[in-house]
């Protein structure tokens, strides 16, 4: 079905489908209304496009139609709509006019803003459809958050994003890139949050739900994407809920002995932690677009094969856009009050005190600070041979794009042993801060790491994969060094290639 070249409202768009003779189908929505199927109503011509309304918002309703369900606004609880009214319409349908019609049914469960004002906004919103009479289905699923203050503009929002939803799958499943930044037509992403969408059936056997997931952090539907070791695409809000979270950030292009040392390392220094000890803990290794970025372009093959291998290793892979620790951190505060743990090495937590990132801010550092550490955060510091350290120190206080960037320290080449956060010299205007961090034990050094790792940089990694020095093998786990080879990842056999 091919896209009509007008300009698109919401209005347009329903009645685009309601006026396509081959679309018939059914709308089950519980919470917030059924705003859905209202717009379709709305539009005119509703008759050609809707079989069924149905809106159970009783739990007795709703588990005698559908089932029991732990939770109602659930992954689960949204599937299980969908498959009982998608093979109720086919059981009463297919007969009669299954050879000239495409069938669908849209659910929703959804979450508004309660009387009372204090519960979660949020819902789960999905699709399922066949892409042409007879053909076997396929599903569209998504997550969102709800940001207005107000029940009834919550209501609004949920319709729009439901209508774009229906839209984009019938009219844009060829075009993924202009799927997802139709979702929020009409809406836009200060009012809805897209955090979790998945493709799934014959309509979307080109698809790779990593890549669409990445899709949403590239065009700002969504700050953060999760998969899980496995490389499924997860909603963070079921990882997360009320965890104890340790995040590690890195290129990890590719992930090295080093990255792995530091996060085991974290987690048994956050377990010894009261304010952890005997908690559930969630371990995520992080990825920033920005870093992603680093060599122009995001390159897709290059993104998979970053959280394929943090996959293999047994980790859940967060992609953000939070470039500042503490817009990472508040992001961890929307699911958890449990305890936050960020394992990084000398060079980041360098980073975290350098200035230039706040400039934005009006507290500058001292407000970034604020934020970063309150409500029961921790750093964790894998430390860095001085040699190495003096070497970062000066690459960076020489880059021409950071001429107002005051690193701390003050280290030569000759400086001895290692740089931890024990011996880190700040600036003298940041020394009685730092200080104050590390008393109150906010920065940790992290113990019982491995020495001989400590040189096994991903960057110098890279280096020796793409310049056929086979001693990066001994830098990476054997089962990572052993994929690397067989598919040829970061530049693997191909020749001596230009550093980057």
């Amino acid at each position: 079905m091919s896209e009509p070249s007008t300009l698109l409202t919401t209005n347009r768009k329903a009645l685009t489908i309601n006026l396509a003779e081959a679309r018939y189908g059914t709308f089950a929505e519980i919470g917030a209304g059924q705003e859905v199927a209202r717009l379709f109503f709305q539009a005119g011509g509703a008759s050609g496009t809707v079989a069924k309304t149905i809106s159970a918002y009783d739990m007795t309703f709703s588990d005698a139609i559908y089932g029991k369900a732990p939770r109602y606004v659930s992954r689960e609880r949204l599937l299980t709509m969908l498959d009982h009214e998608y093979d109720l319409l086919i059981e009463r349908l297919a007969a009669s006019r299954g050879d000239r019609t495409a069938f669908f049914v849209f659910a929703d469960t959804v979450a508004a803003k309660s009387y009372s004002g204090n519960n979660e906004c949020h819902g789960w919103l999905g699709i399922r459809f066949q892409a042409e009479p007879g053909a076997a289905p396929s599903d569209i699923i998504m997550h969102v958050r709800m940001w207005d203050k107000e029940n009834v503009l919550q209501q609004q929002a949920l319709g729009i994003v439901g209508v774009n939803l229906t839209y984009g799958a019938f009219f844009y499943r060829d075009d993924p890139r202009k799927f997802i930044e139709s979702l929020v037509d009409n809406v836009g992403v200060d009012r809805i949050e897209v955090d979790m969408l998945k493709f799934a059936g014959p309509a979307f056997s080109h698809i790779d739900n990593r890549l669409m997931s990445l899709q949403l952090v590239q065009s700002g539907v969504t700050n953060a994407v999760m998969f899980g070791p496995d490389g499924e695409v997860q909603q963070p809000s079921e990882v997360l809920h009320k965890k104890a979270i340790l995040v590690e950030r890195g290129t990890f292009r590719p992930v090295t002995r080093v990255n792995i040392d530091m996060i085991e390392c974290a987690t048994a220094q956050i377990h010894q932690d009261p304010l952890a000890r005997g908690k559930e803990l969630v371990v995520l290794m992080e990825i920033t677009v920005k870093n992603l970025l680093a060599t122009g372009d995001i390159d897709p093959a290059d993104f998979l094969a970053r959280v394929d291998l943090l996959g293999l290793a047994g980790y859940t892979v967060l992609i953000s856009n939070y470039s500042e620790f503490h817009r990472l951190t508040t992001y961890f505060r929307r699911y958890t009050k449990e305890m936050i743990g960020v394992a990084m090495g000398v060079g980041s937590l360098v980073e975290v005190f350098n200035e230039k990132y706040y400039e934005n801010l009006q507290g500058g550092v001292l407000e970034a600070v604020g934020r970063l550490f309150r409500y029961a955060v921790r750093l964790y510091i894998y430390p860095m041979r001085a040699e190495v350290y003096a070497r970062y120190h000066a690459r960076l206080s020489s880059d021409p794009e950071l001429p107002a960037v005051r690193l701390a320290g003050d280290l030569t080449a000759d400086a001895p042993g290692l740089i931890t956060a024990h011996n880190l010299q700040m600036p003298e205007h940041l020394r009685h801060l730092y200080a104050h961090l590390r008393q109150n034990g906010y920065i940790e050094a992290l113990e019982n790491y491995s020495a001989e790792y400590l040189d096994f940089s991903s960057r110098e990694a890279l280096t020796r994969i793409q310049a056929g020095d086979p001693s990066w093998e001994q830098m990476v786990p054997p089962n990572i060094a052993q994929t690397i080879r067989a598919r040829g990842l970061f530049g693997y056999g191909r020749g001596a290639i230009p550093p980057v």
